[in-house]
């Protein structure tokens, strides 16, 4: 619903509710903006290519939509976007914070940001890292379809790289269904001995997975009881991103 008398307010509500209805009546229900008016809005919106007529008596986004969007998409910075999301759990956790996307078979860090700790991780913006042992890449991984998951097994080993990491796919698989279950995922020490963290997939505006955000600590400051209790933070803080990134606001996980 959009606020009264707000003739920018119902002409954005219009040109966003046809991405899903087509009708003027569904449109003018899902607004609460009486049909006149709609359909009012609706003749400038062609008038201006943000919209055209179906040929069933409809309407639907125009093709000035689409060139708007890609303009927009060259310069879009998933980074730059999510900062301000970043930030506060950084903030609210004193934790390093990352955010990283998938790559392939990978992820590829793409910011960082360095706790309130006498040391720094060893991790750094632009580097890769597995999807089989890390928390980003664990919550990843439970965004995809069981075959895509088998695919990227098949092409990239689990490597173990520590006692902790999953190295089997039945294990794996396994593990899966707990962090789906949970909205969350954790690393515990199966990435780098001695490094705990906890994070959370975020998804682009097309709703699907683009990579996730995470907190990482030194295990001697971080028990498995706390990295739980943080881990509600990590899943806000990553529906944020997402929603900053354009996802759409009716997202559910997997």
């Amino acid at each position: 619903m959009v606020r009264e008398g707000s003739s920018i307010d119902k002409a954005l509500a219009v040109l966003e509710a046809i991405a899903e209805h087509h009708r003027i009546t569904d449109i003018a229900a899902a607004t609460g903006i009486s049909k006149s008016t709609v359909h009012r809005i609706l003749q400038s919106l062609v008038d201006w290519d943000f919209a055209r007529t179906d040929g069933n008596g409809g309407y639907e986004p125009g093709p000035r939509i689409l060139t708007l969007a890609g303009r927009v998409m060259t310069r879009f910075d998933p980074a730059r976007q999510a900062a301000g999301a970043l930030r506060v759990l950084h903030d609210r956790t004193g934790f390093t914070t990352h955010f990283a996307i998938r790559s392939g078979d990978e992820a590829v860090y793409i910011e960082k940001l360095e706790g309130r700790r006498p040391y720094q991780m060893p991790s750094r913006v632009g580097m890769s890292l597995r999807l089989h042992t890390t928390a980003i890449g664990k919550a990843l991984l439970a965004q995809l379809d069981d075959d895509e998951v088998r695919a990227i097994c098949s092409r990239t080993p689990l490597v173990g790289l520590t006692p902790n990491t999953i190295t089997t796919v039945e294990s794996l698989f396994d593990h899966l269904v707990q962090v789906r279950a949970q909205g969350y995922a954790i690393d515990d020490e199966e990435n780098v001995p001695g490094i705990r963290c906890v994070g959370a997939a975020v998804f682009d505006h097309t709703g699907q997975v683009l990579g996730g955000i995470s907190i990482s600590t030194l295990a001697m400051d971080m028990e498995r009881d706390v990295l739980r209790d943080l881990a509600p933070e990590i899943v806000s803080a990553a529906r944020e991103v997402s929603l900053a990134l354009g996802a759409p606001t009716t997202l559910t996980l997997r």
